[in-house]
């Protein structure tokens, strides 16, 4: 969820650096929420460790990793969720 609300986060120009538009936003956004609803039959006291899969289309794997190097840190207050993120999507890449 953290890393959804820094996607919302993200003013206009900061979009346009990353080279997304609005749209591609709330493709992101949307690949998050259906994630998100998966989370939800995890209980509570588990989630923080639970590995919650994102499904998204190859094309926005590296604007994600971008995202998540460059804005990620600025808006996360949690570094152990940050650093399984970026391991994950270099993993992946």
């Amino acid at each position: 969820m953290e890393f959804a609300l820094a996607l919302l986060s993200v003013p206009p120009d900061e979009l346009e650096t990353l080279g997304w538009t609005f749209a591609d936003r709330k493709r992101l956004l949307d690949h998050f929420l259906r994630s998100g609803k998966a989370a939800q039959r995890v209980p509570r006291n588990a989630l923080g460790q639970s590995l919650i899969t994102l499904r998204l289309p190859r094309r926005d794997l590296a604007p994600l990793q971008r995202f998540a190097r460059r804005e990620l840190p600025k808006a996360a207050s949690n570094a152990a969720m940050l650093d399984r993120v970026l391991r994950v999507l270099d993993e992946t890449a």
